[in-house]
């Protein structure tokens, strides 16, 4: 096992892929020389050659759309978004052609695309979103939300041989300031499986990416029976793990960063509430950041985004009721 953050992890990941696999390449905006945004890629091109880390022109949906047609020719091409937020640009061949590929003509399109996202940095509302939700009303795609360093690279690792394109949220806040141990080599983790972080027998608490964090750092500060259950992979979600932990403790808060509307909350609570409604103590609890773009403003970003403070108050409510 080696000690890596967040970000070396996934930067591992790639470099372990592409070691193995011939038909594994990455492209995106400055990823070569300058190893991108955040330095994930860094090395990478000294490595394998600019053959394989394509530097591309800012053009998101030129680089979906050439990643698509890479991936049904047989390719698994690693997409980089700069910051989430402007996957926008490329919504249309990701949603409308690659999710769609396989339905319409059999075609595997083994593709994925990287999505740093989150805020917490005072990056502003253009480059701070958590777009998950928009993908999960798409058909033919798989999204990825790891939490912790050994997901990072399992899950990464993962969705790299899946043949199906994958939406994979990184979250910007966690690349430095989460770390853990890896396994060494190839590794990978299950798509569609949750994780218990923490075991608990008087609430769960459902989360994934950044929310996972202040889940287990409430728990651990108010030392209740708190279970913490990293969803880990929100399309598919692990059904049945979601529905023992609820089954279990009889009380369920909802945590995540992005916005409360249709999100992968939304679907757990209206699961829970179809097929564990009996099985419940206490009403549904969702902790989601307000429905409007996040702010530059620290204090303000502070107030949009949910925090340690709210956590441990929605916690203690519901372990009240």
């Amino acid at each position: 096992m080696a000690e890596l953050t967040y970000l070396e992890a996934i930067s591992d990941a790639l470099r372990t892929e592409m070691r193995r696999d011939d038909s594994v390449f990455c492209l995106g905006e400055d990823i070569g020389a300058f190893g991108g945004a955040f330095k994930v890629t860094a090395g990478l091109a000294e490595e394998f050659g600019a053959d394989r880390v394509l530097d591309a022109p800012l053009a998101e949906n030129a680089i979906i759309g050439a990643a698509t047609g890479a991936a049904i020719e047989g390719m698994r091409p690693v997409c980089e978004m700069q910051f989430a937020d402007f996957v926008a640009c490329g919504f249309d061949q990701l949603v409308n052609v690659a999710a769609k590929l396989h339905y319409r003509q059999g075609v595997a399109v083994p593709m994925v695309v990287r999505l740093p996202s989150g805020g917490g940095f005072s990056g502003g509302p253009f480059h701070s979103q958590n777009p998950e939700a928009w993908f999960l009303q798409a058909p033919g795609l798989k999204v990825l939300a790891p939490a912790t360093a050994a997901d990072a690279k399992g899950l990464l690792a993962s969705a790299i041989r899946d043949p199906n394109p994958v939406c994979f949220l990184e979250h910007k806040g966690l690349y430095r300031h989460v770390r853990g141990e890896v396994p060494e080599g190839e590794y990978t983790v299950p798509i569609g499986k949750a994780r218990v972080a923490r075991e608990g027998a008087e609430l769960t608490v459902v989360a994934y990416g950044s929310a996972v964090h202040l889940a287990l750092a409430a728990a651990e500060q108010l030392g209740e029976e708190i279970e913490v259950l990293d969803l880990r992979s929100l399309c598919p979600l692990d059904r049945e793990a979601i529905l023992a932990s609820a089954r279990k403790t009889g009380k369920v808060l909802i945590a995540h960063e992005a916005t409360r509307a249709c999100g992968a909350g939304a679907e757990v609570a209206a699961l829970i509430g179809e097929e564990a409604f009996e099985d419940l103590d206490a009403p549904i609890r969702r902790l989601t950041a307000p429905d409007v773009p996040i702010p530059f403003s620290p204090p303000l970003e502070q107030a949009v985004l949910p925090q340690l403070e709210q956590m441990k108050e929605a916690c203690r409510e519901l372990l009240a009721y």
